[in-house]
């Protein structure tokens, strides 16, 4: 990756994106390094900026903090400052994804692949609840990070879906959330469920893009468009 694009040194913004994804994930460098096959002092220089990174890094780390490399690495080139607003994602709408299943977690997220949406996926019930609740691994996290979608899936380890749904309703910070629910099951029973307990929609399995665009009259935004002005939000 050459470290110049039309005069900009994309190595600081770069590094400042990679830093503050890993913040969010609540990871040590150390940790980070382990989850993309990297070293420590690798992640480190990086984050310093001072490092040329390969694609193929880049990719590892994309995986790693578990968002896409668009994500991860998008630019219009302007002044420093700009640019690291730009790549820390400022004003785009978050997503928490609640997934257990690796295939289906791959599929949703090739087909978030697109978008420059920030997408935080998290494996079981009880580690969505720690997340929105800045509880756990997630404790050092701040009230402003908290998502403004949720893709739920309602199989999930330790902690069911529906309870998920059930609490993020139930609680005053977390019940303007809208929650999107992931089913394979075309029982009428657990779709019932999920409207009552206040979910904005459903969508089966497998997940698409054009199946995440049919949603966006219900949930009031695009997908990769700004959060709403302060003022419009419940």
């Amino acid at each position: 990756m050459s470290t110049l694009v039309q005069g900009f040194d994309v190595k600081k913004p770069f590094g400042t994106a990679v830093r503050k994804w890993r913040g969010r994930l609540g990871v040590s460098q150390e940790e980070l390094a382990g989850r993309a096959g990297l070293h420590r002092t690798y992640i480190c220089d990086i984050e310093r900026g001072a490092r040329n990174v390969s694609l193929e890094s880049i990719e590892k780390l994309a995986r790693a903090l578990e968002i896409s490399t668009a994500t991860l690495f998008s630019y219009e080139p302007t002044n420093s400052e700009t640019e690291t607003k730009r790549f820390a994602g400022e004003g785009l709408v978050e997503i928490l994804f609640v997934e257990d299943d690796a295939h289906d977690a791959a599929i949703t997220m090739e087909a978030l692949k697109g978008i420059t949406n920030w997408v935080q996926v998290v494996r079981d019930g009880q580690a969505a609840l720690d997340f929105l609740f800045f509880q756990g691994a997630f404790a050092s996290r701040q009230p402003s990070q908290r998502p403004q979608l949720i893709l739920l899936d309602l199989n999930l380890p330790k902690i069911d879906g529906l309870e998920v749904l059930r609490r993020v309703k139930s609680e005053p910070h977390t019940s303007s959330i809208p929650v999107v629910v992931l089913t394979d099951s075309d029982r009428d029973r657990d779709i019932q469920t999920s409207k009552r307990l206040g979910a904005a929609a459903y969508i089966a399995k497998p997940v698409g893009i054009s199946k995440l665009t049919h949603l966006t009259p219900i949930l009031h935004f695009q997908w990769a468009l700004l959060k709403p002005p302060p003022a419009l939000r419940a």
